[in-house]
């Protein structure tokens, strides 16, 4: 127990040095605070350039409320809970497995480093893609989890930072499912997975903007505006009352598995679920709403 407590201490000095030198500018090129400003303002403005909604206000409804979730859940969230629980929840299923004569590296397939870097990455990039739109299709599909997943579809009016509105519980889930397929072919430095990850909010942002772009031929590749808002549909055919497009970045998913739903453009469409109408609009009552829900 004493070497977990100290792993959670060590977690959170460590992240709070980072945050600090990630603010302070005194990290490397990778710099995830000032990369979403700059990624969330350069999104912001092709909505201002090119609104699809042109009645939706510049200050949409909920904007400040989305902007603050964007900052706590992308940088206050890893320094309360998740930097810890990771590190700590790692060890223990080392632990778990050392009982047996085995770790995590024990089932890994292949050593990164013998592939070429941008095979590499590609790899890397595909697992946590599918990974995560599986997880995405378990959170639509249980109950307890749907219950959390309420405050993303609890956006009435899209735009950038709604792609970072969600539930605390939301990356504990996504990150426990992806802990292992990651380790299995693991390898990467940070550097490396800075790419992916920024390519990943660049089209997060783009999926929930004020823009009426499919990208072409690339949607079926690509997830994209005119895409996702589907997956924001308060209202579905029962055939998909679960939910359609999960994709994060890639449509590809819901191509091949048959989840793909875009019947017409969706630009006026209702957003949100049944019963929204009861739904907190703060966000302490939003974060507490699991816990409170009959």
């Amino acid at each position: 127990m004493e070497k977990y407590l100290e792993i959670i201490q060590n977690s959170y000095s460590g992240y709070w040095n980072y945050l600090k030198n990630e603010i302070l500018m005194q990290t490397n090129w990778v710099n995830y605070f000032y990369g979403l400003i700059l990624i969330s303002i350069a999104v912001w403005l092709l909505e201002i350039a090119f609104p699809w909604r042109k009645n939706q206000a510049l200050f949409r409804k909920d904007f400040w409320l989305d902007t603050f979730y964007m900052f706590f859940n992308f940088f206050i969230l890893n320094l309360i809970v998740f930097i810890a629980l990771s590190n700590t929840a790692a060890e223990i299923l080392n632990d778990i497995l050392g009982t047996i004569g085995l770790s995590i590296s024990s089932f890994q397939l292949f050593d990164v480093d013998d592939l070429p870097k941008w095979l590499g990455l590609l790899i890397f990039f595909l697992v946590s893609d599918f990974v995560q739109w599986n997880t995405h299709r378990l959170l639509h599909r249980v109950p307890l989890l749907w219950s959390f997943h309420k405050v993303h579809h609890s956006v009435k009016e899209m735009g950038f930072a709604a792609h970072l509105r969600y539930h605390w519980m939301e990356p504990v889930v996504y990150k426990s499912l992806l802990y292992i397929p990651i380790a299995i072919i693991g390898g990467f430095d940070a550097q490396d997975v800075a790419i992916v990850y920024f390519i990943a909010i660049v089209i997060g942002h783009l999926n929930h903007a004020n823009l009426g772009w499919d990208y072409g031929v690339l949607k079926y590749i690509f997830n994209n505006p005119k895409m996702h808002i589907w997956h924001h549909a308060k209202e579905l055919p029962k055939h998909v009352r679960f939910g359609v497009n999960y994709g994060l970045t890639l449509s590809i998913w819901d191509y091949l598995f048959k989840t793909n739903y875009v019947p017409h453009n969706g630009r006026d469409i209702e957003l949100g679920f049944e019963g929204d109408e009861n739904f907190p609009n703060d966000f302490i009552n939003q974060e507490l709403y699991p816990l409170n829900k009959k």
